[in-house]
Protein backbone atom coordinates (compact mmCIF):
# COMPACT_ATOMS: atom_id res chain seq x y z
CA UNK A 1 0.00 0.00 0.00
CA UNK A 2 0.60 3.89 -0.63
CA UNK A 3 1.47 6.13 2.42
CA UNK A 4 -1.55 8.22 2.13
CA UNK A 5 -1.19 11.41 0.44
CA UNK A 6 2.39 10.76 -1.78
CA UNK A 7 1.55 9.60 -5.20
CA UNK A 8 3.59 6.32 -5.86
CA UNK A 9 6.20 7.19 -8.22
CA UNK A 10 6.41 6.03 -11.65
CA UNK A 11 8.54 3.25 -12.78
CA UNK A 12 11.99 4.49 -15.28
CA UNK A 13 11.88 1.31 -17.32
CA UNK A 14 9.92 1.32 -20.62
CA UNK A 15 7.05 -0.82 -21.28
CA UNK A 16 8.17 -3.90 -23.32
CA UNK A 17 6.61 -4.56 -27.03
CA UNK A 18 3.09 -5.67 -26.94
CA UNK A 19 3.82 -9.68 -28.69
CA UNK A 20 4.27 -9.69 -32.29
CA UNK A 21 0.37 -11.12 -33.85
CA UNK A 22 1.19 -10.08 -37.10
CA UNK A 23 0.38 -12.70 -39.93
CA UNK A 24 1.90 -12.67 -42.99
CA UNK A 25 0.83 -10.79 -45.67
CA UNK A 26 -1.54 -12.62 -48.45
CA UNK A 27 -1.83 -11.13 -52.08
CA UNK A 28 -5.04 -9.60 -52.77
CA UNK A 29 -8.02 -12.27 -53.80
CA UNK A 30 -8.46 -11.70 -57.29
CA UNK A 31 -7.17 -13.74 -60.31
CA UNK A 32 -5.23 -10.38 -61.97
CA UNK A 33 -3.19 -10.52 -58.64
CA UNK A 34 -2.50 -13.95 -58.30
CA UNK A 35 -1.15 -13.97 -62.38
CA UNK A 36 0.72 -10.37 -61.55
CA UNK A 37 2.85 -11.64 -58.66
CA UNK A 38 3.23 -14.81 -60.51
CA UNK A 39 4.65 -13.16 -63.38
CA UNK A 40 6.51 -10.43 -60.75
CA UNK A 41 9.37 -12.68 -60.10
CA UNK A 42 10.25 -13.49 -63.72
CA UNK A 43 10.02 -9.53 -64.38
CA UNK A 44 12.39 -9.34 -61.64
CA UNK A 45 14.97 -11.98 -63.04
CA UNK A 46 14.99 -10.88 -66.08
CA UNK A 47 17.14 -7.77 -65.46
CA UNK A 48 20.22 -9.46 -64.36
CA UNK A 49 20.41 -11.93 -67.44
CA UNK A 50 19.28 -9.62 -70.06
CA UNK A 51 21.00 -6.74 -69.14
CA UNK A 52 24.47 -8.85 -67.46
CA UNK A 53 26.56 -7.95 -70.63
CA UNK A 54 25.46 -4.04 -70.48
CA UNK A 55 25.87 -3.81 -66.63
CA UNK A 56 29.61 -4.91 -67.69
CA UNK A 57 30.23 -3.24 -70.28
CA UNK A 58 28.87 0.32 -68.61
CA UNK A 59 27.89 -0.21 -65.05
CA UNK A 60 26.59 3.42 -65.01
CA UNK A 61 24.57 4.38 -67.55
CA UNK A 62 22.90 0.32 -67.18
CA UNK A 63 22.09 0.97 -63.70
CA UNK A 64 20.45 4.31 -64.57
CA UNK A 65 18.30 2.87 -67.14
CA UNK A 66 17.36 -0.40 -65.38
CA UNK A 67 16.05 1.78 -62.16
CA UNK A 68 13.25 3.15 -64.28
CA UNK A 69 12.37 -0.12 -65.00
CA UNK A 70 12.64 -1.76 -61.82
CA UNK A 71 10.24 1.34 -60.27
CA UNK A 72 7.60 0.22 -62.85
CA UNK A 73 7.78 -2.91 -62.09
CA UNK A 74 7.83 -2.96 -57.76
CA UNK A 75 5.14 0.51 -58.26
CA UNK A 76 2.81 -2.33 -60.40
CA UNK A 77 3.48 -4.95 -58.03
CA UNK A 78 2.23 -3.12 -55.08
CA UNK A 79 -0.56 -2.03 -56.93
CA UNK A 80 -1.86 -5.11 -58.22
CA UNK A 81 -0.50 -7.29 -56.08
CA UNK A 82 -0.49 -6.05 -52.47
CA UNK A 83 -2.96 -4.64 -50.00
CA UNK A 84 -2.37 -1.08 -48.92
CA UNK A 85 -1.00 -0.64 -45.08
CA UNK A 86 -4.64 0.15 -42.73
CA UNK A 87 -6.47 -1.46 -45.49
CA UNK A 88 -8.10 -4.82 -44.90
CA UNK A 89 -7.89 -7.20 -48.14
CA UNK A 90 -11.31 -7.12 -49.90
CA UNK A 91 -13.31 -10.51 -48.74
CA UNK A 92 -12.89 -13.54 -50.98
CA UNK A 93 -15.30 -14.05 -53.73
CA UNK A 94 -18.42 -16.76 -53.30
CA UNK A 95 -18.18 -19.39 -55.73
CA UNK A 96 -19.19 -18.32 -59.00
CA UNK A 97 -19.53 -14.76 -58.37
CA UNK A 98 -16.87 -11.83 -60.03
CA UNK A 99 -15.62 -8.72 -58.83
CA UNK A 100 -17.32 -5.79 -60.64
CA UNK A 101 -14.35 -3.59 -63.05
CA UNK A 102 -15.56 -0.36 -61.20
CA UNK A 103 -15.26 -1.28 -57.93
CA UNK A 104 -11.69 -3.04 -59.49
CA UNK A 105 -11.05 0.62 -60.90
CA UNK A 106 -11.98 1.84 -57.51
CA UNK A 107 -9.47 0.24 -55.85
CA UNK A 108 -6.53 0.70 -58.08
CA UNK A 109 -7.34 4.86 -57.79
CA UNK A 110 -7.09 4.57 -53.89
CA UNK A 111 -3.74 2.20 -53.68
CA UNK A 112 -2.24 4.48 -56.08
CA UNK A 113 -1.17 6.96 -53.64
CA UNK A 114 0.27 5.03 -51.18
CA UNK A 115 2.12 3.18 -54.36
CA UNK A 116 3.64 6.43 -55.26
CA UNK A 117 4.83 7.29 -51.83
CA UNK A 118 6.32 4.06 -51.21
CA UNK A 119 8.62 4.60 -53.90
CA UNK A 120 8.91 8.08 -52.73
CA UNK A 121 10.11 7.06 -49.65
CA UNK A 122 12.72 4.21 -51.17
CA UNK A 123 14.34 6.38 -53.44
CA UNK A 124 14.94 9.83 -50.51
CA UNK A 125 14.76 7.71 -47.75
CA UNK A 126 16.09 4.16 -48.27
CA UNK A 127 18.63 5.24 -51.12
CA UNK A 128 20.87 7.65 -48.62
CA UNK A 129 20.56 5.00 -45.53
CA UNK A 130 21.77 1.95 -47.74
CA UNK A 131 24.28 4.17 -49.14
CA UNK A 132 25.91 4.88 -45.75
CA UNK A 133 25.03 1.13 -44.96
CA UNK A 134 27.48 0.14 -48.26
CA UNK A 135 30.38 2.01 -47.53
CA UNK A 136 30.02 0.44 -43.73
CA UNK A 137 30.26 -2.66 -45.02
CA UNK A 138 33.62 -2.30 -47.10
CA UNK A 139 31.72 -0.30 -50.41
CA UNK A 140 34.53 1.98 -51.80
CA UNK A 141 34.70 5.52 -50.24
CA UNK A 142 36.65 7.82 -52.32
CA UNK A 143 36.11 6.11 -55.99
CA UNK A 144 32.90 4.60 -57.73
CA UNK A 145 30.68 7.08 -56.06
CA UNK A 146 28.26 6.86 -58.64
CA UNK A 147 28.44 3.34 -59.30
CA UNK A 148 27.71 3.20 -54.87
CA UNK A 149 24.82 5.92 -55.25
CA UNK A 150 23.15 3.50 -58.20
CA UNK A 151 23.61 0.00 -56.30
CA UNK A 152 21.82 1.86 -53.22
CA UNK A 153 19.21 3.03 -55.54
CA UNK A 154 18.44 -0.81 -57.10
CA UNK A 155 18.41 -2.30 -53.47
CA UNK A 156 16.14 0.43 -52.15
CA UNK A 157 13.99 -0.27 -55.17
CA UNK A 158 14.37 -3.91 -54.48
CA UNK A 159 13.84 -4.23 -50.59
CA UNK A 160 12.00 -1.44 -49.33
CA UNK A 161 8.45 -0.38 -51.28
CA UNK A 162 6.52 -3.48 -50.63
CA UNK A 163 7.15 -2.53 -47.19
CA UNK A 164 6.46 0.80 -47.36
CA UNK A 165 3.18 -0.01 -48.91
CA UNK A 166 2.02 -3.16 -46.64
CA UNK A 167 3.55 -1.97 -43.24
CA UNK A 168 3.59 2.24 -43.44
CA UNK A 169 5.58 3.94 -41.33
CA UNK A 170 4.51 2.70 -38.04
CA UNK A 171 7.91 2.84 -35.69
CA UNK A 172 7.12 -0.74 -34.20
CA UNK A 173 6.51 -2.59 -37.11
CA UNK A 174 9.49 -1.63 -38.53
CA UNK A 175 11.07 -2.28 -35.19
CA UNK A 176 9.86 -5.49 -35.80
CA UNK A 177 11.07 -5.79 -39.37
CA UNK A 178 14.72 -5.17 -38.67
CA UNK A 179 14.75 -7.92 -35.88
CA UNK A 180 13.23 -10.08 -37.57
CA UNK A 181 9.90 -10.56 -35.61
CA UNK A 182 7.77 -10.81 -38.45
CA UNK A 183 6.66 -13.52 -39.75
CA UNK A 184 7.74 -14.33 -42.82
CA UNK A 185 5.75 -13.95 -46.38
CA UNK A 186 6.80 -12.57 -49.54
CA UNK A 187 6.91 -9.28 -48.83
CA UNK A 188 9.26 -9.68 -46.52
CA UNK A 189 10.72 -12.52 -48.27
CA UNK A 190 12.02 -10.61 -50.97
CA UNK A 191 13.47 -7.92 -48.91
CA UNK A 192 15.49 -10.76 -47.21
CA UNK A 193 16.54 -12.11 -50.01
CA UNK A 194 17.76 -9.00 -51.82
CA UNK A 195 19.99 -8.51 -49.20
CA UNK A 196 21.37 -11.94 -48.61
CA UNK A 197 21.85 -12.17 -52.59
CA UNK A 198 23.46 -8.36 -52.43
CA UNK A 199 26.08 -9.65 -50.11
CA UNK A 200 26.64 -13.15 -51.37
CA UNK A 201 26.90 -11.16 -54.69
CA UNK A 202 30.32 -9.31 -52.77
CA UNK A 203 32.02 -12.59 -52.69
CA UNK A 204 33.62 -12.90 -56.00
CA UNK A 205 34.76 -9.27 -56.13
CA UNK A 206 38.36 -9.63 -54.29
CA UNK A 207 38.82 -12.76 -55.61
CA UNK A 208 41.89 -13.02 -58.01
CA UNK A 209 40.28 -13.94 -61.06
CA UNK A 210 40.76 -10.95 -63.11
CA UNK A 211 37.70 -11.06 -64.71
CA UNK A 212 35.77 -7.57 -66.20
CA UNK A 213 32.37 -8.99 -64.65
CA UNK A 214 33.84 -8.63 -61.04
CA UNK A 215 34.06 -5.00 -61.25
CA UNK A 216 32.28 -2.86 -58.51
CA UNK A 217 29.32 -3.04 -58.05
CA UNK A 218 28.10 -5.40 -61.06
CA UNK A 219 27.82 -9.10 -58.71
CA UNK A 220 26.32 -7.22 -55.86
CA UNK A 221 23.79 -5.93 -58.14
CA UNK A 222 22.87 -9.23 -59.90
CA UNK A 223 23.07 -11.11 -56.77
CA UNK A 224 20.49 -8.62 -55.21
CA UNK A 225 18.00 -9.21 -57.77
CA UNK A 226 18.51 -13.36 -57.92
CA UNK A 227 17.82 -13.13 -54.10
CA UNK A 228 15.12 -10.90 -54.46
CA UNK A 229 13.60 -13.19 -56.17
CA UNK A 230 14.23 -16.51 -54.82
CA UNK A 231 13.20 -14.73 -51.44
CA UNK A 232 10.28 -13.74 -52.24
CA UNK A 233 9.08 -17.36 -53.54
CA UNK A 234 10.57 -19.11 -50.62
CA UNK A 235 8.98 -16.30 -48.03
CA UNK A 236 5.82 -17.04 -50.08
CA UNK A 237 5.70 -20.99 -50.49
CA UNK A 238 8.18 -22.50 -48.40
CA UNK A 239 8.89 -20.92 -45.48
CA UNK A 240 5.31 -18.80 -45.18
CA UNK A 241 4.24 -18.03 -41.64
CA UNK A 242 7.35 -18.65 -40.13
CA UNK A 243 9.22 -16.72 -37.37
CA UNK A 244 13.08 -16.60 -37.34
CA UNK A 245 13.80 -16.74 -33.39
CA UNK A 246 17.00 -15.09 -32.39
CA UNK A 247 18.65 -16.35 -29.70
Amino acid sequence: MSTPGILPIPSSKSAPDPPVTSKPVSILDNDIARLASNIHPILLLSIPLLSFPRLVDDPISALIGLASTTAVIQLLYCLICLPSTGQAPPPPLKPGQKRKSVKLAQDLGARLVPALLSLLLSLFLSTPLLYITLILFGGPLMTHLPHTALLALHLALLITPQLYYVHGLDALTWRRIVSLQLPVDEVVGMSMGACVGAWLGAIPIPLDWDREWQKWPVTVVSGAYVGAVVGKLVGGHLMRGWKIKMS
